[in-house]
């Protein structure tokens, strides 16, 4: 939710964003609450088909105690999601629920997200709420109550209350499991253990029923058998029956090297028929069944103990967790570290974390920051500041071939398959110094005195286009080449965007050659790879910007560019055949063009599974009059879209375009006029207009196109229908990702009343958008919003505004800003301060 105006209460955020403890919980959810509709289900992956079981990765976001996410300025997210299997909100809260925007980045790439459930200190009373449930109902205020079972030969009662609890708070917001973290003692002792162990099982049993059969509840290694809080840093027979009740299991960090193998050994001589899907036939859908891949072996990125001291020494942990060879999995506790370990360093900016972050996940310059040398600009790798092993921890020669990043231990996954979710990319890491509507930049959030620059809104993340970011694999197209591809960097460009905070800049340095075919040169490049359906249709669309071609000796205009979108089968899809339609280029505003293309993918004669990897990208073509000069170019990327055409090519009758509009909107003050005045807006002066915070809420319908029977006479035995409709459409609210929201201020010689005239939405200001706390279709205004808006002044007299109109746009899961005619306007008139 990239906002304008600084210092924002927390009311922007979502609603009970945690619970301290179980009896808060039974508080809040003590009444139904619908689902988060701005959330997306999780959609899975497609699985490998090579039949290698490789180790997955979790990552456990600790950081700075959690719920620390602003929008006004640049902050941590993570990018790296194409690597991760499962991401776990954390906090020190009793019940951390993740924030709608880390869901909704997650699952855009078929990642799971987890919440925490946390018991820690002096917390074994709520350990046996846990189990047994919350205690009765207080008795009336006359009278007596008391209650207690009839004799019963069980030792530790166990209750589904909070399994059901906690399932239904995941299904509604939308999340996909719980981490369970036990570490305080247990005075019941075995039995106690044995009881929470049969809640476990409830909890996964609720989780299947109410999230899906993709859902998971993880144990952390911490409280034992006995009772007793003592973590064994990997699975053996203290811990099993914890892992066996849940669906995976994550060790504690402080293992010696030998123990990730003493764990696989220890987990292939358990009885198969113990790791089976499901200990009940009636659950429906079935539990998720254990693997190697389901033990998360623990590295603490902060070191504690951790094997190699953590931080850029925790490749030696993941080289004993082996995920490729041995199969375990492995768990990066505190990877945020980049930011909290640097951020009071002289000089720490976003650009200063972002070089860093990238240092640990991919590696130094030439083994993948995002760029590769072009000529003439040399480079030399970054030194990576390895820490020195522990004293107590001698070195394995397994770890003597030096530095890996964290992505050289994990497969590169795909995003879910467009026919199940539009894949949509404005290359956006999440954060933002600008925010741009159809090229046009209605927020400037850079720097100023005393203001931090930029925005945060993990909502708004997207794939920064994984074959593209962060180092290019250009390859010749058609015949190839004797001369040397060109040197390419692409880089993260906040500067300028389309729809969202910025661009992906692709930068282009040919060298010269005396080649007699040189004078037009052509190269692939692919931007993104996905999983599309055998035989299924898909509509593409890039939108895209030149900004420089030009020689060496600076002749802008010197290089011809032709570029065209294309598709090419991926990596283990190599024997299918892929379709490219016509491709169809559109001038659009601001400099920018857009391309579109319809394709199809042949299934692979040795092909295994449900769907194909294909690679889009685009075909640069250039030319120049001299081609023994160098030249360059450079390329903007702004968007990237592709989805499930309506029908497929050949198709001879298309149903009509429905169009989602928003039919009204509506606005609530939330506090009084006095409570803006004397606290969350400048104090107005007596007889002043005070603008009260509120809630904006709307809703949607769909519009057909306009319709008239035919001129001849409809026959009864004509079997053509006399319109065709596209067939389960979605709900509205589901066909946007988001809204922009405008304010203008209303004057008394406007007039508020429907029969004066209606200003034009243009003359509006830009103000926010929604996702921020995970509701679909309302936009909670804080005065501070406000800030810059042309004529709302606060001050008294005759200018001073009469009322403010906001209007509600909408922007399409396909990245469409809809049109003014589609979106709809309210006027809330303003009180007068005292």
């Amino acid at each position: 939710m990239p906002l304008r105006g600084t210092g924002l209460t927390f009311t922007v955020c979502d609603a009970n964003p945690y619970f301290s403890s179980l009896a808060d919980l039974d508080a809040a959810t003590a009444t139904a609450t619908l689902r988060l509709s701005s959330v997306p289900t999780y959609q899975p992956r497609q699985l490998k088909a090579d039949g290698r079981q490789a180790g997955k990765l979790l990552v456990c976001h600790d950081y700075k105690g959690g719920y620390t996410e602003t929008p006004s300025e640049q902050a941590y997210t993570f990018n790296f999601w194409q690597h991760c299997d499962t991401f776990v909100y954390f906090a020190h809260h009793r019940v951390t629920i993740p924030p709608s925007g880390w869901t909704t980045a997650a699952h855009r790439q078929g990642v799971k997200m987890l919440g925490t459930l946390i018991f820690e200190g002096p917390a074994e009373a709520d350990v046996l709420r846990l189990i047994v449930g919350p205690p009765p109902s207080p008795p009336p205020p006359t009278g007596d109550l008391t209650t207690g079972p009839v004799n019963r030969p069980t030792t530790f009662p166990v209750s589904r209350h909070y399994a059901t609890r906690l399932a239904e708070l995941a299904a509604q917001r939308g999340f996909d499991g719980w981490l369970l973290n036990v570490e305080c003692p247990l005075r019941g002792g075995p039995e106690q253990c044995r009881a929470l162990t049969v809640w476990i099982g409830m909890l996964r049993e609720e989780m299947s029923e109410r999230v899906g059969g993709h859902a998971e509840v993880c144990w952390y290694d911490s409280v034992i058998v006995n009772g007793q809080l003592r973590w064994q840093d990997r699975l053996n027979a203290y811990n099993l029956p914890f892992f066996l009740a849940s669906d995976s299991f994550f060790t504690n960090y402080t293992w010696p090297p030998t123990y990730p193998q003493l764990t696989a050994q220890y987990f292939l001589s358990i009885d198969p028929a113990l790791l089976s899907s499901s200990p009940s036939a009636s659950v429906n859908p079935p539990l998720l069944s254990k693997s190697l891949q389901s033990i998360h072996t623990g590295v603490d990125i902060w070191g504690r103990g951790s094997y190699g001291g953590g931080g850029f020494g925790a490749y030696k942990a993941l080289t004993h967790i082996d995920p490729q060879g041995l199969g375990l999995s492995a768990a990066l506790f505190g990877q945020a570290w980049t930011w909290e370990s640097e951020q009071d360093k002289e000089g720490f900016n976003w650009d200063a974390w972002w070089a860093y972050e990238r240092l640990l996940w991919l590696g130094p310059r030439g083994l993948g920051t995002g760029t590769t040398d072009a000529p003439g600009e040399g480079g030399g790798e970054r030194e990576v500041p390895v820490p020195p092993h522990p004293e107590r921890q001698a070195p394995f020669a397994l770890e003597l071939g030096g530095y890996r990043p964290v992505t050289a231990f994990f497969d590169r996954k795909l995003p879910p398959d467009p026919v199940a979710r539009t894949f949509f990319t404005s290359f956006c890491p999440g954060v933002g110094k600008a925010w741009f509507v159809n090229g046009a930049r209605v927020l400037d959030a850079r720097p100023g005195e005393g203001v931090k620059a930029g925005w945060t809104d993990v909502h708004k993340q997207t794939s920064l286009g994984d074959l593209l970011w962060p180092v290019p694999q250009l390859s010749w197209e058609g015949e190839p080449r004797e001369e040397a591809l060109p040197g390419t960097k692409v880089a993260l460009d906040f500067e300028d965007g389309w729809v969202g905070g910025n661009v992906l800049r692709l930068d282009v340095k040919a060298r010269g050659t005396g080649a007699e075919d040189a004078f037009f040169r052509c190269v692939w490049v692919p931007v993104q790879a996905l999983a599309f359906t055998p035989g299924k249709a898909y509509d593409m669309r890039v939108v895209f910007k030149i900004v420089v071609a030009a020689t060496a000796e600076g002749e802008e205009g010197g290089v011809d560019l032709d570029l065209g979108l294309s598709v090419r089968s991926g990596a283990g899809s190599e024997g299918c055949d892929v379709e490219v339609g016509e491709v169809v280029q559109t001038s659009l505003s601001a400099g920018w063009e857009q391309q579109s293309v319809q394709v199809t993918v042949l299934k692979g004669s040795t092909s295994s599974t449900q769907t194909e990897t294909v690679n889009i990208g685009l075909v640069i073509g250039f030319a120049t009059e001299d081609p023994s000069k160098t030249c360059s170019f450079s390329l903007l990327l702004g968007q990237l879209t592709a989805y499930p055409s309506l029908l497929s090519p050949n198709a001879s009758l298309a149903p009509p375009e429905q169009t989602t509009s928003i039919l009204y909107v509506s606005y609530t003050p939330t506090y009084s006029p006095s409570y803006v005045s004397g606290e969350a807006y400048a104090p107005t002066p007596r007889g002043a207009r005070a603008f009260a915070p509120g809630t904006l809420s709307w809703t949607l319908s769909t519009s057909l196109p306009p319709f008239t029977l035919p001129q001849n006479p409809i026959l009864p035995d004509d079997p053509t229908p006399l319109w065709l409709l596209r067939p389960s459409p979605p709900a509205p609210e589901v066909e946007f990702a988001y809204f922009n929201i405008y304010a203008l201020a209303r004057f008394a010689h406007d007039g508020l009343k429907p029969e004066y005239p209606n200003p034009a939405p243009e003359r509006a200001t830009w103000v926010g958008t929604t996702g921020y706390d995970g509701r679909a279709l309302g936009f909670v205004v804080d005065p501070r919003c406000l800030e810059g808006v042309s004529g709302m002044s606060m001050s008294g007299g005759d200018e001073a505004p009469r009322g403010v109109r906001f209007y509600v746009q909408g922007v399409t899961q396909r990245g469409e800003v809809i049109g003014w005619d589609w979106c709809a306007w309210v006027d809330w008139m303003l009180p007068r301060n005292g």
